[in-house]
């Protein structure tokens, strides 16, 4: 197995399906599409044939469509088949293509490697790509776009230049210090503008939090103590039965958790077990998985029975809170210190539960650009730019080609992010995260 293999795969949905598209990629191309449909294809046309085996047994009739190589995905030459998306047709044609010498199926994201190491795609793209691939929700897929179409990697590549000029131009006045068209003053034409990138890129690096929670979701906990109607609530803004509701106090001893579209963003909605002191050595585990949930919560809907008032001080938690009285249809006493009073048999009551998670996430968001970092790996990179910008702009009594190296250094970090600068095993790890058609 190797790079050089030409490697093959389905692109598109589980088979059975109406269609099931097949992807070629690697040097032995065009030879595959002249045997299987008697002749190659005008490039980027889409041509109707009928595919043989090798020994000229039909096997289906597709639509066939050749990218010569480099204007194709991968930069190699590149094809695509759509056949009748049975197995049997899927199963024939994977026989036949593995007869031919060289040809192999594919390992999960080597397409996209391929894209990767010919320069169609760098690796901002490529994940980018992945995201697009897993959107589930409205914002999903706006940020994916943004990051699967180049124009973060833009951003970072302006910033780059940047860099680079600054360097070019240090880098003069110490080489030619006495030519007129060299700046005499390095000050004036680079320093106010690499401060100006730098706290560019300190804003930038500020948006990663809205950047992970539109990608990665938001998380809501439900809390407080047992049969505050947590399950319930779970329940009905689910409008299924996720989680087992009874009287019995202490029945939830597991989290739950399911996801909501909501508004185009996505929103993980957690059940937990009620907050008490216990002696079950169950429901403590689940008491103890339940606050390592309220840690990391980015918002808490703290829940109390309203018809039977507990008269414990309440939990006081570190996220963000709203405090809800349920069972409100059976309240004697309406008068109420709680931010929503609620029945979860009340579709208004829901809605205004709904309503109010979505206005505290767009309190936290600031999504004024989807050129946002969205992984850990991005956030890392351009905190070490700035902080190689920023020991570049306090080194003022340093020489000029110590504060280049700096300049040098930031640079390198941005191309870490794009992954011209980076190592193998990281690559390795990126591009594994994708199906196998990709």
């Amino acid at each position: 197995m190797t790079a050089s293999d030409t490697i093959f795969a389905l692109s598109s949905g589980a088979v059975p399906a109406g269609v099931a598209v097949i992807r070629l990629s690697g040097a032995m191309v065009p030879t595959i599409v002249k045997d299987l449909t008697g002749s190659l294809p005008s490039p980027r046309r889409a041509s109707l044939r009928t595919i043989h085996d090798r020994n000229g047994v039909v096997l289906d009739e597709a639509l066939v469509i050749f990218f010569p190589a480099p204007n194709s995905f991968t930069g190699e030459d590149f094809a695509e088949l759509q056949v009748h998306g049975s197995r049997a047709v899927l199963a024939a044609l994977y026989n036949c293509l593995q007869s031919f010498q060289g040809t192999r199926l594919a390992d999960a994201g080597e397409f996209s490697r391929r894209a990767f190491d010919y320069g169609k795609l760098d690796l901002v793209e490529v994940e980018g790509l992945a995201d697009l691939i897993a959107a589930e929700t409205e914002m999903q897929r706006r940020l994916a776009q943004e990051h699967s179409f180049g124009r973060l990697s833009k951003l970072y590549d302006s910033w780059t230049e940047r860099l680079t000029r600054g360097r070019a131009l240090i880098e003069a006045e110490l080489d030619f210090p006495d030519e007129e068209d060299v700046p005499g003053s390095v000050s004036s034409s680079v320093w106010d503008d690499i401060s100006h990138l730098a706290r560019e890129i300190g804003d930038h690096c500020a948006g990663s939090q809205t950047g992970e929670i539109i990608r990665d979701g938001f998380k809501v906990v439900i809390a407080g103590r047992p049969n505050a109607g947590k399950s319930s609530l779970l329940n009905a803004i689910a409008k299924r039965d996720v989680a087992i509701v009874t009287d019995i106090a202490g029945t939830t001893r597991d989290v739950i958790h399911i996801d909501l579209d909501m508004e185009g963003y996505l929103v993980k909605l957690f059940d937990t077990a009620g907050l008490r002191e216990t002696e079950d050595i169950v429901e403590r585990e689940g008491i103890r998985r339940a606050q390592i949930e309220l840690e990391t919560a980015d918002l808490v809907l703290y829940l109390e029975d309203m018809s039977a008032p507990s008269k414990e001080p309440v939990d006081r938690f570190v996220s963000d809170t709203i405090r809800i009285g349920t069972k409100r249809d059976r309240a004697s006493d309406n008068n109420h210190n709680y931010d929503l009073a609620i029945s979860t048999s009340d579709v208004q009551d829901l809605d205004k539960v709904c309503d109010a998670i979505v206005s505290r996430l767009r309190k936290k968001l600031d999504v004024g650009t989807f050129l946002l970092p969205v992984r850990a790996r991005q956030r890392q990179w351009l905190q070490a730019c700035a902080e190689q910008i920023n020991f570049a702009l306090d080194a003022k009594d340093d020489p000029l080609d110590i504060r280049a190296e700096y300049l040098r250094r930031a640079g390198d970090m941005l191309g870490r992010i794009t992954g011209r600068k980076d190592a193998d095993d990281l690559l390795d790890i990126v591009f594994s995260q994708f199906c196998i058609g990709k």
